[in-house]
């Protein structure tokens, strides 16, 4: 058994909607160039695969039969279709797009299926987390929901429960969606406030379906939160759902565009804070999974600065080698960066660490953060016998 399965070849650099796309796949490749000069690809334990594109079959686990033909039609004849969300600003046509998005889809199952299987302690998919994508439309970037269809694949295999945490700026709508009506999968979202950002959901009020009710839940921050009330967000929300919830399999969504930046949001979450998030949920999962953690990708458009200090950390956490936020950055990825982009390279992971106000401190109903979180709390905590207002 290893413990950790990461999906990784150059083939996924192919997920590419042309040039001055936000959703550049530069910030894989300085990532997994970041990854492999901190050492973390020879660490012991590490198994890195790659895999071919989804079958048809695999992608309409989660996917209408339709869309999925249209997507192959455009991938190959280059044939838009706004209504299905193909051909427009966020989601252009490209050739290749079919297998590309085919491929995160593999690449999110096979490791969520080795992590079940007892294959793998924890997965990886630093280019998954395409959380926008609809039954039967693109969105946001996203083609195929890969999140999606490696939590299909693990209740079809058995898991009678999975929790999927999202950390990504915006709201993860697609999984939600997906999942809305079934009490086996627990969707927990912490993103910028719907009202002023893509998609426009994710809501405090929007709990989960008939029957469902308390597994979709919403944390809609205010735009400027910083690290340490993200913190303080999280820590009051999604330890407490989780742990009632009881799921076999953790999976998690990390996009990295909280980060102050990001030029796609409005918040002010740094990479410590980022990394504190994702040591919170790698907890969890060994506490309430015997380990069992699917940590995918997602957003994140400060391709240089931000984004592969993110990954690098999350690929070590799982690793159980924390970075150091002093550890000074290999010079020869700061070179590459500078020779491909311009740019003066980070040369550290992060600035310095973050603290936070734990929950149990106390409301403030003066900051727009705990109005926020309690708004959260009074609408899902009761649904699982918990106090609102106290840990």
């Amino acid at each position: 058994m290893s413990l950790a399965r990461l999906v990784w070849s150059a083939q996924l650099l192919r997920y590419d909607f042309g040039r001055g796309h936000p959703m550049s796949p530069a910030r894989l490749d300085l990532t997994m160039r970041l990854v492999e000069q901190l050492g973390l690809l020879d660490a012991p334990g590490l198994e890195v695969v790659s895999v071919p594109p989804a079958p048809d079959a695999l992608i309409e686990t989660v996917h209408d039969p339709a869309y999925v033909a249209a997507v192959r039609l455009a991938s190959q004849q280059g044939v838009a279709d706004p209504l299905r969300g193909l051909g427009t600003e966020d989601d252009p046509v490209f050739a290749g797009m079919h297998d590309a998005a085919a491929r995160l889809v593999a690449g999110s199952v096979d490791v969520a299926q080795a992590v079940w299987d007892g294959r793998a302690s924890h997965g990886l998919n630093i280019a998954g987390g395409m959380h926008h994508a609809h039954r039967d439309a693109a969105s946001g970037f996203c083609v195929y929901n890969d999140a999606a269809a490696a939590i299909r694949r693990l209740l079809d295999d058995g898991a009678r429960r999975v929790a999927y945490i999202d950390l990504d700026a915006h709201h993860g709508d697609g999984v939600e969606h997906t999942f809305w009506d079934d009490p086996r999968v627990l969707t927990v979202s912490i993103h910028q406030d719907g009202h002023t950002l893509f998609p426009g959901t994710g809501n405090p009020a929007d709990v989960g379906g008939p029957g469902a009710e308390g597994t979709a839940v919403n944390i809609a921050l205010p735009p400027r939160t910083r690290s340490g009330p993200w913190l303080r967000a999280v820590e009051a929300v999604v330890p407490a759902v989780v742990r009632e919830f009881r799921p076999d399999v953790i999976v998690s969504q990390h996009g990295a565009d909280a980060h102050a930046r990001d030029p796609l949001s409005d918040l002010r979450v740094g990479v410590d804070a980022q990394r504190h998030g994702a040591h919170l949920v790698h907890e969890l999962a060994h506490e309430l999974c015997d380990g069992r953690w699917v940590a995918l990708g997602g957003g994140g458009y400060a391709v240089v600065d931000v984004v592969p200090l993110v990954w690098s950390s999350l690929v070590a956490e799982a690793l159980h080698r924390p970075l150091d936020l002093a550890l000074p950055l290999p010079a020869a990825w700061r070179a590459h960066v500078a020779a491909v982009s311009g740019l003066d390279a980070a040369r550290v992971i992060g600035v310095e660490e973050v603290a936070w106000r734990p929950w149990s401190a106390g409301y403030d109903p003066a900051d727009d953060v705990d109005r926020a979180v309690l708004a959260t709390r009074r609408h899902v905590f009761p649904l699982w016998g918990l106090d609102p207002y106290h840990d």
